[in-house]
């Protein structure tokens, strides 16, 4: 069944069609938003089965896969303000595949659903229980679709059986979750994908209590949630949202610079360390992602900062893994840890859901 995926992100839109075998036929990456352009791709990609879209927020009404109907559309616009720079571009791509592809069915995969069986210690906020039900308060976690392919993928390039992996998913937006024999027990991320650890221009954890003090300080709500979505992370720490950018100022002397890389640095650190709490332990680390593919000298300080978990890494190996594209060991042989780079695939994941979503509705 050929699958055309649909990956669409706040500024960018990834199109790639998937054979039988998941290899990729054909492929493009647009400007969010240029239906135009949608249009003229999907009337050169020939015979399509099914379409596959990544969805960032399913709430709690969506855990698996969806064909898309107009009740599913209506569901999925009623949650972009709980994921105000990815769900509007998402709705925007099933629109326009919609009109070039209007007989092949689509389905929508959620970012959202691989973090549908955390525990419910791990998704419950301590928060008044009336707010919680009345406005579904809980943890959802995000890039579930390359959480999930990082996890059974990892082991695989590592050559060792599922056990407690810890995934790192590093780009402009980041996670982590703590996967155990293959099922998602915790996550960085919670009700709207701002929490964690710092990201490009999104601030991941703060102290609340410091944002209701800046309420009450005067500051208005909408300049509030605009600067912890677009306006702190990176951004704000050193003006820039690229970490190459920011690696390389570090690298010849700026203190802001250098700041914000320790800043993530020691938020990673402890994100890791917290995953592996949730995991009982820690038998395998993966890093994918933008970031976590091609960042080797993070990569080694972060390492560094986890020796006393067992964490090490090979020098020769970690450099030469400098770009994304390949699935690679990391870690020495014989190592208490094993560390592994993994190429981000969600359009695998997405495919595999579109497939198994129609299946089940034949």
């Amino acid at each position: 069944m050929r699958a055309l995926v649909v990956n669409a992100g706040s500024s960018s839109l990834k199109l790639r069609l998937l054979g039988e075998r998941d290899e990729v036929l054909l492929g493009h990456d647009l400007d969010a938003g240029d239906g135009s352009a949608i249009r003229g791709f999907c009337q050169d990609v020939g015979r399509v089965d099914v379409v596959g879209h990544r969805v960032v927020h399913g709430g709690s009404r969506f855990g698996e896969p969806v064909v898309i109907d107009a009740d599913v559309t209506d569901a999925l616009a009623s949650l972009a303000g709980l994921a105000p720079l990815q769900q509007p571009a998402a709705l925007a791509g099933i629109r326009a595949v919609a009109e070039a592809l209007p007989d092949v069915p689509a389905v929508a995969c959620f970012d959202t659903a691989f973090h549908a069986t955390l525990p419910a210690e791990a998704f419950t906020y301590p928060l008044p229980k009336s707010w919680r039900l009345q406005h579904g308060l809980r943890r959802f976690g995000f890039h579930g679709l390359s959480h999930a392919y990082a996890a059974r993928q990892g082991p695989v390039v590592a050559g060792t059986r599922p056990g407690r992996i810890v995934t790192c998913h590093l780009g402009s937006g980041s996670s982590l979750a703590a996967v155990v024999d293959g099922i998602c027990r915790d996550t960085t991320m919670g009700f709207t994908p701002n929490e964690g650890i710092p990201m490009a221009t999104r601030s991941g954890s703060v102290d609340v209590g410091m944002l209701a003090w800046l309420l009450q300080a005067g500051l208005p709500v909408d300049e509030l949630a605009y600067g912890l979505q677009h306006r702190s992370g990176l951004v704000a720490l050193a003006g820039s949202p690229d970490m190459r950018v920011v690696t390389e100022r570090a690298a010849v002397g700026d203190d802001d610079a250098r700041l914000a890389v320790d800043v993530w640095l020691h938020r990673l650190a402890q994100a890791i360390a917290a995953m592996a709490a949730s995991a009982g332990g820690i038998d395998l680390l993966v890093f994918t992602g933008g970031i976590g593919e091609r960042a080797s000298g993070l990569r080694r300080q972060v390492a560094q900062r986890l020796a006393w978990l067992g964490v090490e890494l090979d020098a020769e190996s970690n450099d030469a893994v400098a770009g994304a594209g390949a699935d690679a060991v990391v870690s020495p042989s014989g190592a208490t840890v094993a560390v592994v780079v993994v190429h981000a695939r969600e359009d695998i994941e997405i495919a595999r859901g579109a497939r198994s979503a129609l299946a089940r509705r034949r």
